[in-house]
């Protein structure tokens, strides 16, 4: 034997009572006009500073074998600035590194991402060497 559930009659507005029946469109402030909105003018790549080329290489040379990025050919920025790009570089990477004799090394084949971090700080990254 089947159980028939009694049916419940639908009111007429699904949701009950609508709190914002009350309210006036008159009442709202009027909205902005679209010229009164100011937007920020978006930075062009030409403004981008730049700041020279640098070479980067990939080196094994007196290291037993192991491959090395090397960064070099800086002009006009001094050793805190190298130490700061060589720490943002290993933090990209995973990898470590070091700044020596006004170059920064770091471990690894990891030329795509030093180029990168070059191009964000306004420099003219060239692939040189092998």
């Amino acid at each position: 034997m089947k159980k028939t559930s009694p049916q419940t009659p639908v009111p007429e507005d699904p949701f009950g009572q609508n709190p914002f029946a009350q309210l006036q469109p008159e009442s709202f402030p009027a909205a902005p006009s679209s010229s009164a909105v100011q937007h920020p003018a978006p930075a062009s790549p030409a403004s981008k500073k730049n700041r020279g080329r640098v070479d980067i290489l990939r080196s094994t040379a007196h290291r037993g074998g192991k491959t090395v990025t090397v960064v070099k050919g800086f002009i006009g920025i001094g050793l805190p600035e190298k130490e700061r790009l060589a720490k943002a570089m290993q933090k990209a990477c995973g990898t470590g590194g070091t700044v020596k004799e006004g170059r920064i090394e770091i471990q690894g084949d990891k030329r795509t991402e030093v180029a990168r971090i070059l191009e964000e700080a306004g420099f003219r990254p060239v692939f040189a060497g092998g």
